[in-house]
């Protein structure tokens, strides 16, 4: 198959956008006020998930994790092009990717206005762009001292479900069922990045660990933090598994595509509020402190890690 009559079967919609798909470029219009969030993530075939994986979550989480990075900014999430090298062309594979991603896509309102395809190793690049006010768009350089650092959602349960597949863990049936779903279709806190606009003092997503990324806060911020071990809220499963891997999964494990942000604790009732509002858990996990450097108590002891998140390059 042609690579434009691929993508004219599996990736040409009709885009909210000037000019889609089928030109050099697309044409965007920007709202008077706005300003555009830009960014990109890339999926490689091995890295970010087994070869043999379903297509269909394949694409959600292609996406999803770039929507993510909009919601981390508290912006809303409006256009895509998606780059994809293929090693040959599956219809059976395409069809499933190509549902997954517009699946993702249409659930958050984002449209794909264009993008590349070539022969290779199977690789997704994705850039996404959305639109935030002018002057509102969440940071990583807010936190202040006293600020209340919170989570939302759960951590842990794609690291647990990736230990469990690579066999460094064991896991029953039933936790594998539950927390496959975690690792295969994350979803994006667009909601609560636009309602934290003008709250959070700082916000990120956490995609590498909790520990490693709201290191990216505390760094940018020049400020530390002290956490709680049993505020963090973490997977139930049925289980027995070890209280190091635990603590690693929930900590530093990463692909949790939840948010981490601050705020100043005049924010509390109303962050309980969203909390209920949106149907999300938000868990206040501990506190911006001027020391720098980041500590997690347990009772009256606390966990220091081999390691603090994921890293392509270590």
């Amino acid at each position: 198959m042609a690579e434009f009559d691929l993508i004219a079967k599996y990736f040409t919609r009709q885009a909210e956008a000037d000019l889609g798909v089928g030109d050099d470029a697309a044409l965007i219009s920007m709202r008077p006020g706005y300003q555009l969030a830009v960014s990109a993530d890339m999926s490689v075939s091995g890295t970010h998930f087994f070869a043999d994986a379903e297509p269909y979550a394949i694409g959600w989480k292609s996406m999803a994790v770039n929507i993510s990075d909009m919601a981390a900014m508290g912006a809303e999430p409006k256009w895509a092009t998606l780059s994809i090298a293929l090693p040959d062309v599956d219809h059976e594979w395409l069809r499933g990717f190509s549902d997954g991603l517009f699946a993702c896509a249409d659930a958050f309102g984002v449209s794909l206005v264009g993008g590349d395809t070539t022969r290779g190793p199977l690789n997704i690049a994705i850039n996404i762009m959305g639109e935030v006010p002018r002057g509102q768009a969440l940071r990583r350089d807010g936190a202040q001292v006293g600020d209340d650092v919170w989570v939302s959602g759960c951590l842990g349960q794609a690291a647990l479900w990736l230990q469990s597949q690579l066999g460094h863990l064991y896991l029953s049936a039933a936790d594998i069922h539950m927390l496959a779903q975690a690792m295969h279709h994350p979803q994006p806190r667009v909601s609560l990045g636009l309602a934290l606009r003008g709250v959070a003092s700082a916000a990120l997503d956490v995609s590498d660990g909790l520990l490693a990324d709201l290191n990216h806060i505390l760094q940018a911020s020049k400020v530390g933090a002290e956490l709680e071990w049993s505020a963090i809220p973490q997977p139930i499963v049925q289980s027995t598994v070890d209280e190091h891997a635990w603590q690693q999964a929930v900590l530093a494990g990463g692909d949790d595509y939840e948010l981490c942000f601050t705020a100043a604790p005049e924010h509390r009732q109303g962050l309980l509020a969203l909390s209920q509002q949106l149907d999300l858990p938000l868990s206040r996990i501990g506190k911006i402190s001027a020391t720098t450097g980041l500590r997690i108590l347990n009772g009256q002891s606390s966990i220091d890690l081999s390691s603090k998140g994921y890293s392509h390059f270590v």
